[in-house]
């Protein structure tokens, strides 16, 4: 059961897709006011606990606490739970890989979106807010331009923006870094501290990229071969590390983590 000082806690999280175990008994404690970094190699289910995360997947055994709800007991076909996951996923923001904008929209209205779906502020009210969010993440007055008009470095600021519109308690970022060059990449890295500083917002962020972790990371965790094998504080870790987290921190070639 969590705590007053916990955010999220998974116990003994399984998830498999046929017979392909991708989250195999998975625990772990994500404190508040944290950044929590995953790290492992692709297939290794780090994206799939993001979703399980936000209920839009079940696990197959296991809970999931956000708060004091446990979303692994919630079914999104009964009203009740609906509404009960609704307010669950009202905690979170979310910052994709690719940034998803709507390419149709322009910069103000794909920010303003969240609040216009899950709010009933006035316009006058989401467009001071806007205004807000886009100076927070260093993109003041674009509200009129178009994500085709913009640097990928600019769009993922522009969703940073959105992911936090609904001023959520903690962000998952899938691979925030993903497609930008290194220094690009630090000026996500440095928004996404400074918004865990100003507005003490949680961060759960997915992650190939080392360098980041060592960054920005409170916590890190490592996922090989569908379990957690290391989870703890950064220098904990970097002093005593797991062999499949050395060798991911070392890029090697030889390890527990296969080169296929």
């Amino acid at each position: 059961m969590p705590g007053p000082d916990d955010a999220i806690v998974l116990e003994h999280v399984c998830k498999a897709f046929g017979a392909h175990k991708v989250l195999d008994d998975v625990s772990l404690t994500v404190k508040k006011g944290t950044i929590t970094v995953l790290l492992g190699p692709s297939g290794t289910g780090k994206s799939v606990l993001l979703r399980i995360l936000v209920g839009l997947l079940r696990p197959d055994s296991g809970r999931v606490f956000v708060g004091e709800h446990d979303i692994a007991a919630l079914d999104e076909r009964r009203s009740r739970d609906r509404k009960r996951l609704f307010e669950v996923r009202r905690r979170f923001g979310m910052l994709f890989q690719d940034g998803a904008l709507f390419d149709d929209m322009n910069v103000g209205d794909n920010v303003a979106f969240p609040m216009r779906m899950h709010t009933k502020m006035r316009e006058e009210e989401i467009r001071a807010k806007v205004a807000d969010k886009l100076a927070r993440v260093g993109l003041p007055r674009v509200e009129h331009k178009f994500p085709s008009e913009l640097s990928g470095g600019m769009r993922k600021r522009v969703a940073f923006a959105r992911a936090i519109a609904l001023e959520p308690e903690i962000v998952l970022c899938d691979e925030p870094s993903s497609g930008l060059d290194p220094v690009m990449s630090a000026t996500l890295d440095e928004l996404i501290m400074e918004m865990h500083r100003t507005l003490g917002i949680s961060f759960i962020v997915i992650s190939h990229d080392t360098a980041e972790a060592r960054t920005i990371a409170d916590i890190i965790g490592m996922l090989a071969g569908g379990k957690l094998v290391a989870y703890g504080p950064k220098a904990e870790l970097e002093r005593n590390a797991h062999p499949a987290l050395r060798q991911f921190f070392d890029r090697a070639t030889e390890g527990p983590i296969q080169v296929v």
